[in-house]
């Protein structure tokens, strides 16, 4: 495991899931680590874990927010936009509102917080991160919006990890496929609702994505997240990395 000591790391969407792997891992190496995310129930939970964790309320879709969040933990050697969510429905049913939601923080709040992280951003450079998607790298039936913005991402990450490759600071996208986590959960009651698979049956579908059979856990993500941070990651950079048992 790398050592992180004696830098600090802000992980959005922090509260769950991959975010709350993330956030703990990087705890354990060392770093001073701030969780942010919209639950307060759920920063206090992850908070009480370790107490190299502080949170902060933030809403990564709006501008102002995003600000008070740096604000508030200032300086980050480390930045890591987690935060996201998933809907799904036929294409030509999905509405505007459904399309802006999946955009504006699967997006929008990615471009947000690597902005105000790079900001203020130390002299000697560090780590953006984004927890993209497989849906970044290929399409899936039904979550078009979210693949869309997912997509947005990598190309985020691709152009700016050009536009900053001199100074000292590497940008690079984690994308894993469907993970055990509550989001995989919902989408397991969604395709119940939707089909009147049982659950078994249900989850099953999910893990077939997967040529292992397997969801991901959260744990790997922290962990590809922890290396990108060493020494030996220091020429990564631009990549979207794929966390899926070979399905893309």
């Amino acid at each position: 495991m790398n050592d992180l000591s004696g830098r600090t790391a802000l992980v959005t969407g922090g509260g769950s899931g991959a975010g709350a792997a993330i956030a703990m891992a990087f705890a354990e190496a060392g770093a001073k680590v701030w969780v942010a995310g919209r639950s307060e129930e759920r920063l206090r939970e992850i908070t009480a874990k370790h107490e190299a964790i502080s949170g902060i309320a933030a809403d990564v879709t709006d501008e102002q927010s995003v600000k008070s969040m740096f604000a508030a933990a200032g300086p980050c050697d480390v930045i890591i936009a987690n935060a996201g969510a998933a809907e799904s429905a036929p294409f030509a049913k999905t509405d505007l509102d459904a399309w802006q939601r999946m955009i504006g923080v699967n997006l929008t709040g990615v471009f947000l917080t690597l902005r105000e992280g790079l900001r203020q951003m130390p002299e000697q450079g560090g780590r953006l991160i984004a927890v993209a998607s497989t849906a970044g790298l290929k399409g899936y039936a039904y979550v078009a919006p979210y693949a869309a913005a997912k997509h947005g991402v990598i190309g985020l990450v691709r152009s700016l990890a050009l536009e900053i490759a001199k100074k000292k600071i590497t940008v690079n996208a984690i994308c894993p496929g469907f993970m055990d986590t509550e989001m995989s959960d919902r989408s397991v009651a969604n395709v119940m609702k939707k089909t009147g698979m049982n659950e078994a049956d249900a989850r099953a579908a999910l893990t077939r994505f997967n040529p292992q059979g397997r969801l991901i856990q959260p744990l790997e993500v922290a962990e590809t997240a922890l290396w990108l941070c060493g020494d030996g990651a220091v020429s990564v950079n631009g990549q979207a990395i794929a966390l899926s048992g070979g399905e893309v």
